[in-house]
């Protein structure tokens, strides 16, 4: 199916390059006033080519080559905007301050970086009716629970996919319904070609018979679980069976991915570690002057297995009841600093870099009773940051909240089914900017 993928991220990373490179050219025809020559050209292209490696690095950890989902569409002016601020940023420091790559005169980068943020605003915004298809395929969806609608809501908003959804049968409702009046008659007459179906229900068994025969009048069917996943990135919870977790959760265990992730966490959490000593005296210091009390806050947390272990933060909190945020406590939060602490737990084993928020105790037992399937984000190592961080909107806070454990859920589904090295890089690089940008994770 036509959903946004590999190929179409590449194209636009490839339409981002053309664009740095012309925007370059440009740039030399607009200064010396005529068609640049080649050794001009050669001349700059050496130090630009590293800053274009850089500013592509800043697209993707910006989410400039995530799915362009009604959401993503919604946000994409103000993210190309601080993309391409960061990216002056860096280009003025590379030019002025690393002599080795230094341009004369100078106003060469300012016309640069004007020709250049015009040019990848207007290929961003309008480049993307370049990957819409000509002619949406009909289709129907079948299957039930609130994802459904929310599919079938994004799919028929959302231009960019192949394919459009002119009916749905809803199994939550096909009993007494004519199959041949109501559903294959539509299907003929409308000329329906694709048929998202949710083949893991027990509800769909009895209206298999009939869309057997489909297949020989060349209609496609495609799992509406894959269809959901690839444009969420979460797993659809009212959809899963406990053959789902059997197909896809067991086979997550590698000896040698865990391995390489536990090396991983170890080589990059020991220099960290040992730098976050700087800000021990320092925090030391406000705590004390705020309210005099401890310096560390230690609370139990869920690990692996449902193992309890404790987890270390810098107070940001007071001792004494009511509960409320410090002073102190509020700067810390915001600039992170207060999990500092956390990277022990990390050295230690408790932790991992990257994997699910561990929850504490009561209310993790709280939700293993009232969300179904919850136990199952404890199978692998929660970690000090997560999918489910980077891209859940509105996250359970303090008090228990099961609609959006529910939400937080299906995110940590689909990193345990999803996990892999080049996934913990990809949420790793976009916690740097969360971090960068202080909206914390």
């Amino acid at each position: 199916m036509a959903f946004f993928g590999k190929r179409d991220a590449f194209f636009l990373f490839a339409g981002d390059l053309f664009i740095f490179l012309v925007s370059l050219w440009l740039m030399l025809l607009i200064r010396s006033q005529g068609l640049p020559n080649r050794e001009l050209l050669l001349n700059h292209l050496e130090p630009f080519s590293i800053l274009f490696a850089v500013w592509l690095l800043v697209f993707f950890i910006a989410g400039l080559y995530e799915k362009h989902t009604l959401i993503f569409q919604s946000r994409l002016p103000s993210m190309i905007l601080n993309a391409q601020i960061i990216n002056t940023l860096i280009a003025i420091v590379f030019f002025y301050f690393i002599p080795y790559f230094g341009i004369t005169p100078k106003t060469n980068l300012f016309i640069y970086l004007a020709v250049s943020f015009l040019m990848i605003l207007f290929w961003r915004v309008r480049g993307q009716n370049f990957f819409t298809p000509q002619k949406r395929q009909k289709a129907m969806i079948v299957g039930s629970g609130e994802e459904m609608k929310e599919l079938r809501s994004e799919v028929n908003s959302n231009n960019r996919y192949g394919i459009q959804f002119i009916s749905s049968v809803d199994l939550d409702e096909i009993e007494g319904l004519d199959f041949k009046e109501e559903v294959l008659k539509t299907i003929y007459s409308e000329e329906i070609s694709v048929i998202a179906i949710d083949l893991r229900s027990e509800k769909v068994e009895p209206i298999l018979s009939h869309f057997y025969n489909l297949i020989f009048s060349k209609v496609r069917f495609i799992d509406m679980h894959k269809i959901y996943e690839d444009i969420f990135d979460r797993v659809p919870l009212s959809l899963l069976r406990y053959n789902w977790f059997l197909e896809n959760i067991s086979k997550t265990h590698s000896s040698t991915f865990d391995f390489l992730k536990r090396t991983i966490d170890i080589v990059s959490t020991l220099p960290l570690g040992i730098f976050s000593l700087i800000f021990y005296p320092f925090v030391f210091i406000a705590i004390k002057l705020d309210d005099g009390g401890p310096l560390f806050f230690v609370q139990n947390r869920v690990g692996r297995n449902n193992k309890i272990f404790k987890v270390v933060k810098f107070r940001s909190m007071t001792v004494a009841e009511p509960k409320r945020i410090t002073m102190v406590g509020k700067l810390i939060r915001r600039t992170r600093i207060d999990e500092l602490p956390q990277l022990w737990n990390v050295l230690k084993g408790d932790l991992s870099l990257i994997g699910p928020r561990p929850e504490i105790p009561e209310i993790a037992g709280l939700y293993e009773k009232k969300v179904p399937y919850y136990n199952v984000r404890h199978i692998i190592k929660p970690g000090l940051s997560g999918w489910a961080q980077l891209y859940q909107r509105n996250p359970p806070k303090f008090d228990p909240n099961y609609d959006e454990t529910k939400t937080k859920l299906s995110y940590d589904l689909y990193y345990i089914k999803n996990r892999s090295l080049m996934l913990d890089l990809k949420i790793g690089l976009k916690t740097l900017k969360a971090l960068v940008i202080t909206n914390g994770v």
